[in-house]
């Protein structure tokens, strides 16, 4: 048997193996593509997603208003706002046992204030609602009202 020998050059580089020019703009290419393809759907979901969030926010808000109801007799004034949910009206300092939202008052999903009147001509007694993406009343998809409207 012949023994095997192996021979080891002292102070040679290492060979090192990388990807080419054309194996990285290959990549490049499919993950623009597929970004394109799959970009736009994410997006769309996005949206959607807002307005659940708004509609479970009035839905929380609602809750609020009635635990506040009953403890005071009625629902805060246009005027005292939601504001009084965080904050005891002087008026009503002796009946209020707030605050009746663990943390500070919300804004919608756009960064709005929540529009809030009492009383209004709705089932509820009183309006709550989120003016959408474009902050103005009425609209549809994204930009339609989200909540508890005033009767038309």
């Amino acid at each position: 048997m012949a023994a095997m020998t192996h021979r080891f050059e002292v102070g040679s580089a290492p060979c090192h193996r990388g990807f080419s020019l054309i194996e990285l703009m290959v990549v490049l290419v499919i993950l623009g593509l597929l970004t394109g393809l799959v970009g736009p759907r994410l997006f769309g979901r996005v949206d959607s997603s807002k307005i659940k969030a708004a509609e479970t926010q009035v839905k929380m808000l609602k809750s609020a208003l009635q635990t506040y109801r009953l403890d005071v007799g009625q629902y805060p004034s246009t005027a005292q706002g939601l504001g009084a949910l965080m904050n005891p009206p002087p008026e009503i300092a002796d009946y209020w046992d707030g605050p009746y939202l663990e943390d500070e008052l919300p804004l919608d999903p756009w960064r709005t204030a929540y529009v809030y009147q009492f009383p209004a001509e709705n089932l509820q007694g009183f309006a709550l609602y989120s003016l959408g993406a474009d902050s103005l009343s009425g609209g549809e998809g994204i930009n339609a009202d989200v909540g508890y409207l005033p009767e038309q």
